[in-house]
């Protein structure tokens, strides 16, 4: 797979893999500490076990294979979440795309910890609605908004973000009381580390 604008590693498309077990808690259980949690989270809050999402790790971490995931958006920008997997430097980066433009910009990544420019809930949301079913890529918006989530840098999101997320984890597997718990851990963290500098400019605004 070619990505212009984006001329490092071995990729290959990896919209299979979110089917399999394992892959919600490689994506997101990290982010799952808020730094007030009192119980360690564990593969079971996303409806996994640890031999799952061990197994799926050695699949989404091969740095011969660059697992991508397409989220193209209908009449909007879109987003392509890439593991970067280079020896040593083994991160998340995130894409976006614009219409009428055949390259892609490099707006943050995770290593860790987030760096780059993020999203406002109401932004995150419109690209997970919005998808584009002439482009390949993830259709379904649970998951899209899913994938979307570690962009967020909002700390002021809405009541109804909690039942958007809770929503989206039992789609793909989770527990329902564990969505409950695992999705107010999710946004505790993501908000908590939001930017607040007021020059601050979404990606989605062209600056």
């Amino acid at each position: 797979m070619l990505i212009k604008g984006y001329d490092v590693g071995p990729l290959v498309a990896g919209e299979s893999l979110l089917a399999r077990s394992g892959f919600w808690s490689n994506y997101l259980l990290a982010m799952c500490s808020d730094g007030g949690c009192a119980e360690r989270p564990v593969p079971e809050w996303f409806g996994e076990d640890g031999a799952d999402a061990d197994a799926l790790s050695e699949v989404l971490f091969d740095s011969e294979r660059w697992p991508v995931f397409r989220v193209p958006a209908e009449d909007g920008p879109g987003v392509v979440v890439i593991f970067r997997n280079l020896d040593g430097d083994y991160g998340t980066d995130y894409l976006l795309t614009r219409p009428g433009r055949n390259h892609v910009e490099q707006i943050a990544s995770w290593d860790g910890d987030f760096s780059g420019t993020g999203l406002a809930w109401r932004e995150l949301i419109r690209i997970a609605d919005s998808p584009s079913f002439a482009a390949e890529g993830v259709q379904d918006t649970a998951i899209r908004c899913l994938l979307l989530l570690p962009l967020l840098t909002d700390p002021d999101v809405p009541e109804a973000a909690t039942a958007r997320l809770i929503a989206a984890l039992v789609v793909v597997g989770a527990p329902q009381d564990a969505a409950s718990i695992t999705a107010g851990h999710l946004l505790a963290h993501l908000t908590k580390r939001s930017r607040h500098d007021p020059a601050w400019a979404s990606p989605l605004s062209g600056s």
